[in-house]
């Protein structure tokens, strides 16, 4: 345990941010579920839903909760889904 006040203070700042962390890479998980269950539905839906995980992707990058080449490599991995998808419902 901490001794001094200062990193009394770090350790309760520490906590805080994990907390919040977590919960932002909780939002990321749940949205990428979400996607993955819209693959069979409409194609309007899933691209909704891309939409939805690029942001959160993008934002946790930018805040460097997510390492941004994993929010890049998830968001290509989405997209290609999402082509092949609509490429497949306009039957080209």
């Amino acid at each position: 345990m901490p001794h001094s006040s200062s990193a009394k203070k770090r350790l309760r700042q520490t906590q805080k941010r994990r907390l919040h962390n977590r919960s932002v890479k909780k939002a990321i998980k749940t949205q990428l579920k979400k996607f993955e269950a819209s693959v069979n539905g409409p194609a309007e839906e899933l691209r909704k839903e891309y939409v939805l995980a690029a942001k959160k992707l993008d934002k946790a990058a930018a805040k460097r909760i997510v390492h941004p080449n994993f929010a890049a490599r998830k968001k290509s991995q989405l997209a290609r889904v999402l082509r092949q998808k609509t490429a497949a419902s306009t039957g080209k």
